[in-house]
């Protein structure tokens, strides 16, 4: 079945304030849909204005109303809380009790034609390969609340109007990012990136704007080919972060990247850490961000291949595009 979005058809993205919701609603707007924000937090991009209602996913009548009110053809739940700051998972209400609030939300809106729920890679800690999608190991409170939150999906997939697939967005970077990714594009152009030594680390990173065309393919598909799946979101082949700093580092004209032994960065780390615990919240290094950056992260993306076929960007003119635009914001100042 192909759900090809046109301007009749009514697009509602949870969370379209954040860095890969505001794209998703660029997307669509761009392709002549009508198409709602509901989010807590202002568009990022402020010509998004128009098609923002703000909603609080835990509030769970304005919730309902602002579904109903709407009656979608397809819905994004990207909104979450994501940062890693959170001590417990009782900071990640929305995570959990909002996913609940929004199935609840829609079970009766016979307009809705799929689902797309986002979850995070960070439902297994970096390095561990799960052995199928039910396998998890989250080293963190943020991890736990996606891990839930792709239960309650589940759960309720009897409950649901129609097909609905779960995505595990990996570390995807672009055009509205913000930390880690932007600090990464920023520590190259500023001449603090290090990299460690002569090891190569493979990541499945993505450029949003390939991520967008995933999730624009996933709508595509045949309702056999998602329907209670769960997919990872990421560009292939893996990326060689080594020379993804180095196309940066040219794409900015930045001064050459240092390399540094393994060891010595492992000190500077430390001291991140010392920052970080008096009150500096994003030092440019710390064991944590150190031990990501060196364990490879590689996660299987036949499935991804098979409904969204080649990709529209390469690495290359990803860097580019995202440094155009960080010059035109004055992300660079």
């Amino acid at each position: 079945m192909n759900l090809q979005v046109d301007d009749c058809q009514r697009v509602l993205v949870t969370g379209g304030s954040g860095f890969i919701g505001t794209n998703l609603v660029e997307y669509f707007i761009s392709r002549g849909a009508q198409v709602i924000n509901l989010d807590v937090a202002q568009p990022r991009n402020p010509a998004h204005s128009n098609y923002w209602k703000r909603t609080n996913l835990l509030d769970r009548e304005t919730l309902t109303k602002s579904i109903c009110e709407f009656q979608p053809n397809f819905i994004f739940h990207m909104g979450a809380r994501t940062d890693l700051d959170g001590k417990s998972l009782s900071d990640y209400a929305a995570n959990t009790d909002g996913v609940r609030n929004l199935i609840d939300a829609i079970k009766g809106v016979s307009s809705v034609r799929r689902v797309v729920f986002a979850s995070s890679r960070l439902v297994c800690r970096i390095g561990y390969q799960p052995a199928n999608e039910f396998d998890y190991c989250p080293s963190t409170p943020y991890g736990e609340s996606k891990v839930i939150g792709e239960q309650i999906v589940r759960d309720a997939a009897d409950c649901l109007p129609c097909p609905w697939v779960i995505v595990r967005p990996t570390s995807i970077w672009g055009q509205w990012f913000d930390v880690p990714y932007k600090t990464f594009f920023l520590s190259v152009a500023k001449g603090r990136y290090v990299h460690p030594g002569n090891v190569e680390i493979l990541k499945s990173f993505g450029f949003v704007g390939n991520t967008v065309y995933e999730l624009q393919r996933l709508l595509d598909a045949d309702d056999e080919s998602i329907d209670k799946k769960t997919i990872y979101l990421a560009d292939y082949p893996p990326i060689n972060v080594a020379k993804m700093a180095n196309t940066i580092q040219c794409e900015l004209g930045a001064s050459p990247i240092m390399a540094m032994s393994v060891g010595l960065l492992r000190v500077v780390a430390l001291g991140g850490d010392a920052l970080k615990l008096l009150g500096w919240r994003h030092p440019p290094l710390t064991t944590f961000r150190l031990n990501n950056l060196l364990t490879p992260m590689v996660h299987d993306l036949e499935p991804l291949k098979r409904i969204a076929g080649e990709l529209p960007y390469s690495m290359e003119e990803g860097v580019h595009i995202t440094a155009q635009w960080m010059k035109t914001h004055g992300e660079l100042s």
